[in-house]
């Protein structure tokens, strides 16, 4: 299984799609690791540089709509690539939300009052994410700040999380 656990990223804009999470002229690549340096390259917001906000990061924290767009798998692979195996929003494109559990990773959807109370309790802060698989349950902690949210997740997407992606799981079972 892999780390849910780390530093958040806030991104505080809704319908950020799979162009900008991975631009299309870098689906040529052949590994996921070429796509690392390519990440949010496209993503256009006042104050934001992922050559220097993605650092260190392993969780996103947005609102609306994530990874809405082409149904391209590039995208969680470029986000895993750079560490980042969880994503919080009010929602996602049903399928790159399936393509984030199909590689093992975590696409996390808390209501919209909830990713509000996150934003103005932690995105000015240096935040820190915890996941509890077996509870649900997420823990985020910032200068000295605690809040404990429940989210929920099917059985099936969370054996495919717990064995690390599709493959992981058919392999076990079939």
């Amino acid at each position: 299984m892999k780390n849910f656990n780390g530093k958040a990223l806030f991104i505080d804009r809704s319908d950020i799609n799979t162009d900008e999470i991975i631009p299309a002229k870098y689906l040529t690549e052949i590994s996921r690791e070429s796509l690392k340096a390519y990440l949010l390259e496209d993503l256009k917001l006042e104050e934001f540089d992922p050559t220097t906000d993605l650092a260190g990061k392993s969780v996103i924290i947005t609102r609306d709509n994530f990874g809405c767009g082409s149904s391209r798998e590039h995208a969680p692979w470029a986000l895993e690539a750079n560490g980042i195996n969880l994503v919080i929003a009010e929602n996602f494109a049903r399928i790159f939300k399936q393509n984030m559990f199909n590689c093992g990773m975590l696409a996390v959807e808390l209501p919209s009052e909830t990713i509000g109370k996150i934003f103005k309790l932690f995105a000015e802060k240096e935040s820190i994410v915890e996941i509890d698989l077996n509870r649900s349950a997420i823990v985020i902690k910032g200068d000295g700040q605690q809040e404990e949210f429940i989210f929920s997740i099917s059985d099936f997407d969370r054996a495919l999380v717990e064995t690390g992606g599709w493959v992981e799981y058919a392999d076990s079972k079939y």
